[in-house]
């Protein structure tokens, strides 16, 4: 797996990709946040124990506000940026486009290996009982690239 903190000189597909989902895909991004603090404010308290309580409402909320079809716009211009190509047009659907109990997870075959944009609204406590919390609120902070 080569990952965006990797060290490289800013030129590697990953850092290249996480620039870019940073600058043009940044209000993407702060949106699905945004849905993220939506489903939060409707839990009793500030954890759920059950994935469902997190992925489920999520799905809604972004397919809701078209966030999942701006996904797999996103991703493509991310792949594009890099200069690499996709083996495929990615659709706002799995394997392209998959939400998860962290948040949704961007996926396209390159010839370099599968592109991963991770945008981490959610974070899994595991401490006696599983606890899923609100991520982190600054897409800086949020965005995770690598190719694997």
């Amino acid at each position: 797996m080569v990952d965006a903190d990797d060290g490289t000189d800013g030129s590697a597909p990953t850092t290249v990709a996480r620039e870019h989902v940073l600058s043009d895909g940044r209000e993407t991004v702060a949106a699905v946040l945004r849905c993220a603090d939506e489903v939060t404010a409707a839990w009793d308290g500030d954890a759920a124990t059950d994935r469902v309580a997190v992925v489920d409402p999520l799905s809604r909320r972004l397919t809701d506000a078209g966030l999942l079809a701006r996904c797999s716009d996103l991703l493509s211009d991310a792949v594009a940026a890099t200069g690499l190509s996709l083996a495929a047009s990615p659709v706002p659907a799995p394997p392209y486009v998959v939400v998860t109990s962290r948040g949704p997870v961007l996926r396209g075959t390159t010839d370099a290996g599968r592109l991963v944009v991770e945008i981490r609204a959610f974070a899994v406590e595991r401490d006696g009982e599983v606890r899923y919390v609100r991520g982190p609120a600054d897409p800086e902070t949020a965005v995770s690239v690598a190719v694997r």
